[in-house]
């Protein structure tokens, strides 16, 4: 299926340009005109337990790797903890605000909001306490990636919160992203977000959708219903 003609704008990661690297509980990666596969999750979507799990992973992944900023060592345990997070936001924990499907709407209509402008927007799903996009900032410094998720959550955050009569910020903080590697990499994360909903049980119910342009060269969910 990635032999379908690229999508208009579409980098890959580039060895040779820079790769800009920070980490707080997760490693995340910076490169101009990257397109990323990004998560974010609400607030409430892991029990205390599960987020004492995340630390201890990380102080372990520390202690035995003699180099643990090394870019290798860090994509292993962002591969790790992020495994282990989506199985567990997948089982439907806290609140699920977004199993609304008004609350959902919110959402997505904060995510086009922008679209054309500071970013482009190629996919997405929306899950009950999560969701999944493929997005690439045009703004690379004006509007970086950490603004455009932030103006998400901000916007949807303020809406649900005075629909449903709750105030505070709905999202947490931190979001996981990963700049997607080349076109292979690309089906790969689209198909997954594709399969979000019938893997976690959920088939029809959740918002699911991929740029009209995309769509138009063959990149589409496939098995979907």
């Amino acid at each position: 299926m990635w032999n379908h003609k690229l999508p208009p704008g579409f980098q890959g990661l580039r060895e040779d340009q820079p790769l800009e690297t920070y980490v707080r509980h997760l490693p995340h990666w910076r490169q101009e005109g990257a397109t990323y596969f990004v998560t974010f999750r609400l607030g409430d979507s892991l029990p205390q337990n599960k987020l004492d799990e995340l630390v201890a992973l990380r102080l372990d992944w520390e202690r035995r790797h003699k180099q643990p900023d090394s870019r290798d060592t860090l994509e292993q345990l962002a591969r790790e903890a992020t495994q282990r997070t989506e199985r567990w936001l997948d089982q439907g924990m806290g609140s699920c605000l977004l199993r609304d499907q008004s609350n959902a709407t919110i959402l997505t209509d904060s995510m086009h909001y922008f679209d054309n402008d500071r970013y482009e927007l190629g996919a997405y799903v929306v899950m009950p306490n999560h969701a999944h996009a493929i997005v690439r900032p045009l703004k690379h410094l004006e509007y970086p990636l950490e603004e455009i998720l932030g103006s998400w959550k901000q916007f949807s955050s303020r809406r649900i919160n005075a629909r449903i009569g709750q105030n505070g910020n709905l999202w947490q903080e931190e979001s996981y992203d990963r700049i997607i590697r080349d076109e292979v990499h690309l089906y790969r994360c689209l198909q997954y977000i594709g399969r979000n909903p019938s893997n976690a049980g959920l088939s029809g119910t959740c918002p699911l959708w991929v740029r009209p342009e995309w769509q138009a060269l063959g990149w589409v969910f496939e098995g979907t219903s």
